[in-house]
């Protein structure tokens, strides 16, 4: 079995543990993984897998520059559901010859040197971690920001080797994420309670305001438009990177109606 074969033609109205369990069995465990960055979606998203299967894979990306709440919620979730993170870190001599050339807080100055700092930190070690399976999970949610707004819970990644990248949570709000941690009990970073709503690296990350769009703390000097890191978001385009929806439907003949 496919996973191309097995998504039913009404794959959006599934639910997201549903979403999960068709990528997982389709997939394989081992050839699937979470990117997280331990925001509340992927802690969402942690404690459904951990409910569908043994030791599922988690990856994480080590910036360098990541707040200390973030490793205590990376430790904790270890702790929690006996998952041995993936941990992948930048070129060294790439952030050396960075810092050195441009200084370390570079990404304030222009959004050439801001995305450089992303592509350095971020882009380049999701790469060799998305070498290492056929889909990834990501805690993409349609209402997060209007670049998002069009994500399919299942698509072909074209930007990395034609690959599955799954968003199990597309069609939640942050409301129903909040629902489901306090419900379930899942550890959360503590700067959610002090007004951060989406948690990347520290000088990158504020608190936002009242009427905020979640993201409105991420890069917040810049144009709502441009705050995306490159690892969903293709600069020289200005766009999501295109995740065309479904499947090949060459490869789909009849696909399964399992929801």
């Amino acid at each position: 079995m496919t996973l191309a074969t097995s998504i039913p033609n009404d794959i959006e109205s599934a639910d997201a543990p549903g979403v999960l369990e068709l990528a997982l069995g389709a997939l394989g465990r081992d050839r699937v993984a979470l990117a997280s960055s331990f925001g509340a979606e992927d802690m969402v998203i942690v404690d459904m897998l951990a409910s569908l299967v043994e030791r599922p894979r988690v990856f994480t990306l080590d910036t360098g520059r990541l707040p200390q709440e973030t490793y205590d919620l990376m430790d904790a979730t270890r702790r929690r559901y006996g998952i041995d993170v993936e941990v992948y870190f930048p070129n060294a001599i790439d952030v050396q010859t960075m810092v050195l050339q441009r200084g370390l807080n570079l990404f304030y100055e222009s959004i050439e040197n801001r995305r450089d700092c992303c592509g350095v930190r971020k882009v380049e070690p999701l790469g060799r971690a998305l070498a290492t399976v056929d889909g990834w999970i990501t805690g993409l949610r349609r209402d997060q920001i209007a670049t998002r707004a069009g994500t399919p819970k299942i698509g072909l990644d074209t930007a990395h080797r034609g690959i599955w990248k799954v968003a199990p949570l597309a069609d939640w709000d942050r409301e129903r994420v909040w629902t489901y941690l306090r419900q379930h009990e899942v550890p959360y970073n503590a700067l959610h309670d002090r007004g951060f709503a989406s948690i990347g690296c520290a000088p990158c990350t504020r608190a936002i305001e009242p009427g905020e769009d979640e993201r409105a703390g991420r890069w917040w000097w810049e144009e709502p438009a441009q705050r995306e890191c490159g690892i969903h978001f293709d600069p020289l385009s200005g766009k999501m990177i295109p995740n065309e929806p479904k499947r090949r439907d060459a490869e789909v003949g009849a696909a399964a109606s399992s929801f």
